[in-house]
């Protein structure tokens, strides 16, 4: 999984994620969205992972799409409209779908500037928290362009539509207590702390069994799109999977006999 452009590391269940390419601002590029992609397959298939951080190293967190590559029609802005849409297809979209059939939940650890497709990485995630220097704009319009990455899609679900239409048509940037205020991220911490409150957060969900991890945050995500019949029907059939697992029945023999459990990913 790690990379000249992303470096992971592991803390027990907790995997941790780290855009890292500090000549472009951790912008966008054909290494990243392949080493994001693979990074989310191998934690699919890995049962020990729990639970992954998404952060960028320095003071940026994504800087979006490379603005030279646009200047100099290269990658993502190269060919003609067929091929180009073929591009994102094949390309940052590839991203969007990673990140959002992740089987465990994801946090973004926003450090910095989350800007264009880099804030649209943010929303992908099932949560976010920012340092208190952290800074979004969803600023396609600005150069002229829409979110071909997902934005639209996952912005007006973090934040309704009302706040979505707002940041995409007026490209604004806000600041971290703004991005509070509309429910963009669920905490803003100092910026020192920003990785100890994401991986404190990740091991409040860590402890727990690790089926039950996966399958709630589907269950999260299906019942979002799902009508309430769809929702009522797929929550029962999983409920049904989580109950012939040996964690549950350690969690409730646990909580009976007041001890802590002793979960095996079983």
């Amino acid at each position: 999984m790690s990379g000249p452009v992303l470096k992971a590391e592991r803390e027990g269940p907790i995997l941790i994620l780290t855009i890292d390419d500090p000549a472009t601002r951790n912008a966008l590029s054909p290494e990243l969205t392949r080493a994001l992609v693979a990074a989310c397959a191998e934690a699919n298939s890995d049962m020990s992972v729990s639970c992954v951080i998404l952060t960028g190293a320095g003071d940026v967190f994504c800087a979006g799409g490379n603005i030279k590559d646009m200047y100099a029609r290269a990658n993502h802005f190269a060919g003609n409209a067929a091929e180009i849409r073929r591009t994102y297809q094949a390309g940052v979209q590839t991203i969007a779908r990673a990140l959002y059939d992740l089987e465990v939940p994801s946090i973004a650890a926003v450090n910095g500037a989350a800007m264009g497709a880099g804030m649209d990485f943010a929303t992908m995630c099932t949560m976010r928290i920012a340092s208190e220097r952290a800074k979004f704009a969803e600023s396609f319009i600005k150069l002229g362009l829409t979110s071909a990455a997902g934005g639209a899609w996952f912005l007006n679900r973090a934040i309704g539509a009302s706040a979505a239409a707002e940041l995409a048509l007026t490209g604004d940037t806000i600041d971290a207590a703004r991005a509070l205020e509309i429910g963009l991220v669920s905490g803003v911490v100092p910026h020192a702390t920003l990785l100890d409150e994401a991986k404190a957060l990740a091991k409040r969900i860590a402890r727990h069994p690790a089926h039950s991890i996966r399958l709630n945050t589907r269950l999260l995500r299906e019942s979002a799109r799902l009508d309430l019949s769809a929702a009522l029907e797929i929550a029962s059939a999983m409920q049904a999977v989580v109950q012939q697992t040996d964690d549950q029945h350690e969690a409730v023999a646990a909580a009976v006999e007041k001890r802590p459990p002793a979960y095996k990913g079983k």
